[in-house]
């Protein structure tokens, strides 16, 4: 028990004498935008085909955000219809202007009066669903719940709440859900052409008639290989505009704790009221017009490819 003791004892030492063990700048960016790692998943579940299933941070995030979105929506729309008033108030009224603005500015104009409705749910459900993601993942719910442990609970190394307190919590900076969201838009814009021309006719619609045959040989390779690039780029598009925000912030509040390392505690506490946390605040205020904009641009996007894929145009 003695050694273990001074084992402590020359770490921390140790640790003091040299200030880089201190704060770990990159350590902390990459807990906040990562997802769990392989040590820590929320619930351990068997590997099927070389896939841990086990359910991590932003799988945990996935369903509470189509939890939320599934029950507000399903609540605003009950109460709406409970009280028989035609004319929609309060929250009910930024949602159906939120639906006429989706299906009358994104999806009418790119697929045209005749299959409005038939897109118009699918697109809605992406742009609420991206942006409850992106709004959500603003709010710091698990830095408060790791001070309410940390003060309050103080539970164990190995309990749910410290396992939920490992990596980020924003899902739609994780790259494989957004490419989750891309594969949905690139089977779409399948379903879209084979539903307007028939399955063959819409590949055979992926390069112009009437052209010499040699240029087919260097175009269908050039089609094939846009009808994948298309969802790669609504892949990365989201996927690091979001993630990018949040690393922009935490490197600047980063500051705050490297100056305190390096010259004291006072002069780590005046960068933080006179540089970090104003920038960090503004940059924060940028990100809410961000998140907006990604939800809607990833829509509008998903939109022009379903329409492209429905009025084909050489």
């Amino acid at each position: 028990m003695t050694s273990m003791f001074e084992q402590e004892a020359q770490a921390d030492a140790h640790a003091a004498a040299d200030p880089s063990e201190g704060f770990n700048a990159g350590e902390m960016i990459l807990s906040h935008v990562t997802n769990s790692s392989p040590d820590h998943p929320l619930f351990h579940l068997p590997t099927v085909f070389g896939i841990d299933l086990s359910v991590t941070k932003h799988v945990f995030m996935l369903w509470f955000v189509a939890a939320f979105v599934f029950v507000a929506l399903t609540w605003l729309v009950r109460r709406h219809i409970s009280k028989g008033r035609l004319v929609p108030s309060g929250a009910m009224n930024v949602l159906e202007l939120t639906v006429e603005w989706i299906r009358d500015a994104v999806v009418r104009p790119n697929l045209g009066d005749k299959w409005t409705r038939t897109w118009t749910p699918l697109l809605l459900t992406l742009f609420l669903f991206i942006l409850a993601a992106n709004l959500i993942g603003l709010v710091p719910i698990f830095d408060v719940l790791g001070l309410v442990d940390h003060y309050v609970l103080q539970t164990s190394d190995d309990s749910f709440l410290k396992n939920l307190l490992h990596g980020g919590a924003t899902s739609t900076g994780n790259y494989n859900v957004t490419a989750g969201l891309a594969v949905v838009t690139f089977f779409a814009i399948i379903a879209a052409g084979t539903m307007a021309h028939g399955f063959v006719k819409h590949f055979l619609n992926l390069v112009p008639k009437g052209l010499p045959w040699p240029l087919y040989g260097l175009l269908i390779p050039l089609e094939v290989m846009s009808m994948f690039v298309r969802p790669f780029a609504l892949t990365m598009r989201l996927a690091a505009n979001m993630t990018g925000g949040h690393i922009a912030i935490l490197a600047i509040l980063s500051f705050v704790f490297i100056f305190a390392d390096m010259f004291g505690a006072a002069a780590g506490t005046a960068i933080g009221f006179g540089f970090a946390v104003p920038l960090a605040v503004a940059i924060s205020g940028l990100e809410i017009v961000v998140v907006l904009v990604q939800a809607y641009v990833f829509t509008l996007l998903s939109a022009v490819f379903i329409g492209m894929a429905i009025h084909v145009h050489h």
